[in-house]
């Protein structure tokens, strides 16, 4: 069975009690996106699931899980996977919406992730230093934060255990050799809880929408041994470049793009080296403090080695 086979498949087992739609159909629309288009197949499966939502005018919090797999947080590296996780509830926090049952911040031996609890879902409460076995729990990413949903669909055990949560915290130094896609000036979707970026200004989840302006840079550190995917939300943006995101604003508007702004932060901080400290999620280090260690050298040169590794 295909990739995009499977996908077909896990849609059509969240709607097939809402909806007369078959597999074949499903496939049909993820590879148009997938192929004609150029969507990446994890966009493209959460904008079928959006328009099927519509249609059966449901919630998301709505869905079953499908398939959803047993996994470590230190997994976590792409917003809206189905997982199942057994961990510790380290600390608890005041909801900011009365749309939350209860918020706060989870763990397992690999590190810790925040998690939101819906309050629609009526699920029992969780106790802080408590463990549990998590079946079904949504993923969510923000400026490079990811975070767990807890849903209708999701089942909780509690378990007669303790578990020692790790430390995800991280320490990288290296020289800045690359600046990927996706960093600069960005658009945020607007809507309460949904922070993903527009792509064309369109959310995968909400369709159409009026952005909001956000900075990031998802940067790759090179420390001469290997290469480290980090990402900067906009206030360490800012410190890194000296570009606050009024001025990138202004910037793009005079220019009537956005990309300048992206390459003048290419020309600010290509090829520098740095100091960045802050927790790992996934793949990525979260640059949550900086310094600057050194002078330039010569970016093209060690993004070559990086590349090559």
């Amino acid at each position: 069975m295909t990739d995009l086979r499977e996908h077909a498949v896990d849609i059509h087992e969240q709607f097939s009690d809402s909806l007369d739609v078959g597999v074949d159909e499903i496939e049909s629309r993820l590879e148009t996106l997938v192929s004609e288009y150029r969507v990446p197949v994890d966009e493209a499966r959460r904008s079928i699931v959006s328009t099927y939502l519509d249609e059966a005018d449901m919630d998301r919090e709505d869905l079953s899980g499908g398939t959803s797999q047993s996994a470590t947080v230190a997994d976590i590296d792409t917003p809206e996977e189905w997982l199942d996780l057994t961990v510790k509830i380290v600390d608890l926090w005041e909801p900011g919406s009365d749309s939350i049952a209860q918020v706060g911040l989870l763990g397992d031996e690999t590190g810790t992730v925040k998690f939101t609890k819906w309050a629609k879902s009526e699920l029992p409460e969780l106790e802080e230093g408590s463990v549990y076995d998590l079946e079904g729990v949504v993923t969510d990413e923000y400026q490079g934060r990811f975070s767990v949903k807890l849903n209708s669909a999701t089942t909780i055990e509690a378990l007669d255990t303790d578990l020692e949560v790790g430390d995800d915290a991280t320490d990288v130094e290296g020289a800045l050799v690359d600046i990927q896609s996706g960093s600069g000036l960005i658009k945020r979707c607007p809507a309460e809880d949904c922070t993903r970026v527009l792509q064309n200004g369109r959310c995968s989840e909400h369709g159409d929408v009026e952005g909001e302006f956000d900075l990031r840079i998802k940067g790759v550190l090179d420390d001469g041994v290997e290469i480290h995917e980090t990402i900067f939300n906009q206030e360490s943006t800012e410190e890194l470049t000296g570009i606050t995101l009024e001025e990138a604003q202004q910037m793009a508007m005079d220019a009537l793009d956005t990309e300048v702004v992206v390459e003048e932060m290419r020309e600010t901080v290509l090829g520098r080296y740095y100091r960045v400290a802050g927790p790992t999620l996934g793949r990525y280090v979260l640059a949550n403090d900086i310094e600057r260690l050194g002078a330039p050298t010569d970016a093209e040169r060690v993004l070559i080695r990086a590349r090559s590794m």
